[in-house]
C-alpha cells in the first residue's frame, strides 16, 4: 500500500527503511557490538556493564533502586547480578536498615574495574567516527523518545 504525501511523492507507510522501531533496534544491535571488544577483555557482557555503571556512578544500590535506574525488571536484573557475584565484581547482601532487601556494592576488583573502565567512552566514540556534539544530540532525542514511550505505556515499562 501507499500513501500520497503532502509534496505529491508516494511512500509506503510499512516499508521497513522508514520504521523509526527498525532504526533503533538495528542501531542498539550495532552499537552494543562495537562495545563487545572492549568489554569482553573486562568479562563484562554490555547489560553487566550497564550494571556496573550504575554502581560505579552511585555506589551501593537496593536491587530495586538498580531496578529502576537501569529500566530492567528484577527478574531481568537478578542473574546479571550473580554473574557479576560469580566474577568477584560485587556483592550482595541483606540490607541492615531493611532486611527484606538486597543490597548490591561493588567490590575492591569492582571498583579498581573503573579505570580501565574509562577508557570505554573516548573509544567508543573514536571508532563510531561521530562527532561528540552529534552523539550529544542523539542521547537527548533518544531519552525523548524514552520518555514518550514509557509515558505511551502508561509508565508501565
Amino acid at each position: 500500500m501507499t500513501t500520497t504525501t503532502a509534496t505529491g511523492t508516494v511512500a509506503d507507510p510499512l516499508a521497513l527503511e522508514h520504521q523509526v522501531c527498525f532504526a533503533l533496534s538495528v542501531a542498539a544491535r550495532n552499537v552494543v557490538a562495537v562495545y563487545r571488544p572492549w568489554l569482553e577483555p573486562m568479562g563484562l557482557t554490555h547489560p553487566q556493564y550497564l550494571v556496573m555503571l550504575a554502581l560505579w556512578q552511585h555506589g551501593p544500590l537496593s536491587v530495586k533502586r538498580l531496578s529502576d535506574l537501569l529500566q530492567l525488571d528484577p527478574g531481568t536484573l537478578s542473574p546479571l547480578v550473580k554473574r557479576l557475584e560469580s566474577g568477584g565484581l560485587v556483592t550482595r547482601n541483606r540490607d541492615p536498615r531493611d532486611e527484606r532487601n538486597l543490597a548490591i556494592a561493588l567490590t575492591d576488583r569492582g571498583r579498581a574495574l573503573r579505570a580501565e573502565a574509562e577508557r570505554i567512552p573516548a573509544g567508543i566514540v573514536e571508532r563510531l567516527g561521530m562527532e561528540i556534539s552529534e552523539l550529544t544530540e542523539l542521547h537527548a532525542s533518544l531519552t525523548r523518545v524514552i520518555g514518550a514511550a514509557r509515558q505511551a505505556l502508561g509508565d508501565q515499562a
